[in-house]
C-alpha cells in the first residue's frame, strides 16, 4: 500500500498519475480537510472533491478543480435574488453538496460517504478523509483571523500571513481508515504530493497521532516540492513563504518536512538547487502523460530509499 498526503489541485494531479501508476486498492489518498466549511447551508469539502472528481476523470482540466463542462445557472439565480455567491458552485458540483449534507445530518460520517461516492464514480482506489472530526485551517492576518475560504476566495490570498492554526485538533482524531493504516504492516511508502506545505499538508500533519506515526515509521516517505523556479504552479505556497520569510526554494521545503522525509522531488528548474537526497526532474504536469511519468518516477525513487 501507497499513501498519498494531498490537496489541492497539484495534489490531486499527482494522485491521478499515482492510482493510473499502480494496482487497483495499492493506493489511499489521504486528504486535507481544513479547507471545509458550510456556505449555504452545504456542507463543502473543496480538497476531497476536487481529488475525487480528479481520479474519476470529471474534473475540470483548466481549473483543475469542479466539474469538467460545468454550468453555473444556480449561482447566477442565486446572484439576481441578492444572495452569496462569492463562493461558487457549479450546478452539477452542487448535487454532491446536497447529497453529502443530507448524509452528514442523518449522522453518517463522512469517510463513509466519500467511500461511497468514490464507489459510485468507478475510483479503484482509496480516497480518505484526514479526519472525521471539523478541523478548520484558520489564516491569522494583520486584517484579523479569517477562516480560510475567506482568504483563499473572498479575499483571493491577498492577506499577508503571520501564521496558521488549525482549529478543532484538540477533539480531533484520525479518520477509521487512516487509524487503521497507521497501525498497519502493509505500508511501503508515504508521497507527499506537490500541495501546498502551509494550507493542504499542515492540516493532515496536525491530526493528532499523524506526526509521530510519520516520525516512527519503518518505511520511505518522500515529499514532491510544489515549487519551479521559485514560483507555485498554482495557488500562493510562494506568496506565504515570502510573508512567513522563508525562501521559495527547495530546500526550504526539506527544512519544512525535517524528520518527516528521506528525499525530496524538485523540478530540473531549480537543479541548483539540489542538494543531499533529491531527485531531479520535470515535475511540471501539463498533462496525463505527465502526471504518470511523474508518479512513477516518484514511486521508483521511493523504492530506492526503502529501509532495510
Amino acid at each position: 500500500m501507497i499513501i498519498a498526503l494531498a490537496g489541492g489541485v497539484g495534489g490531486a494531479r499527482l494522485a491521478h498519475g499515482l492510482a493510473r501508476a499502480l494496482p487497483p486498492g495499492e493506493l489511499t489518498v489521504v486528504v486535507n480537510t481544513g479547507d471545509d466549511f458550510t456556505h449555504l447551508g452545504l456542507n463543502i469539502c473543496p480538497d476531497p472533491d476536487t481529488v475525487m472528481y480528479t481520479l474519476a476523470g470529471l474534473a475540470d482540466p483548466e481549473r483543475g478543480w469542479g466539474v469538467e463542462g460545468e454550468t453555473f445557472n444556480a449561482m447566477e439565480a442565486l446572484g439576481q435574488l441578492g444572495g452569496e455567491n462569492w463562493f461558487s458552485l457549479g450546478d452539477r458540483d452542487l448535487a454532491t453538496h446536497i447529497e453529502r449534507t443530507r448524509r452528514l445530518a442523518l449522522g453518517e460520517p463522512l469517510s463513509t460517504i466519500m467511500a461511497d461516492f468514490c464507489a459510485r464514480l468507478g475510483i479503484q482506489h482509496g480516497v480518505i478523509p484526514m479526519s472525521d472530526d471539523p478541523i478548520r485551517t484558520i489564516v491569522h492576518t494583520a486584517e484579523g483571523d479569517l477562516p480560510f475560504q475567506d482568504y483563499f476566495v473572498r479575499h483571493r490570498c491577498a492577506p499577508a500571513i503571520a501564521r496558521l492554526s488549525f482549529k478543532g485538533t484538540g477533539d480531533a482524531s484520525p479518520s477509521p481508515a487512516l487509524n487503521d493504516l497507521m497501525q498497519s504492516d502493509r505500508v511501503r511508502g508515504v508521497v507527499i504530493c506537490p500541495s501546498n506545505p502551509f494550507l493542504s499538508i499542515d492540516p493532515i500533519l496536525a491530526v493528532p497521532g499523524v506526526r509521530p506515526w510519520l516520525q516512527g515509521r519503518k518505511f520511505p516517505c518522500i515529499a514532491i516540492s510544489p515549487l519551479i523556479g521559485g514560483k507555485a504552479v498554482k495557488g500562493p505556497a510562494a506568496k506565504i513563504m515570502a510573508e512567513l520569510q522563508l525562501d521559495a526554494k527547495p530546500r526550504a521545503i526539506a527544512l519544512h518536512y525535517q524528520g518527516l522525509i528521506d528525499g525530496l522531488v524538485i523540478d530540473q528548474e531549480d537543479s541548483a538547487d539540489a542538494f543531499g537526497q533529491c531527485l531531479v526532474t520535470s515535475t511540471l504536469m501539463r498533462n496525463m502523460a505527465d502526471r504518470e511519468r511523474l508518479a512513477r518516477e516518484a514511486l521508483s525513487y521511493l523504492e530506492s530509499l526503502r529501509i532495510v
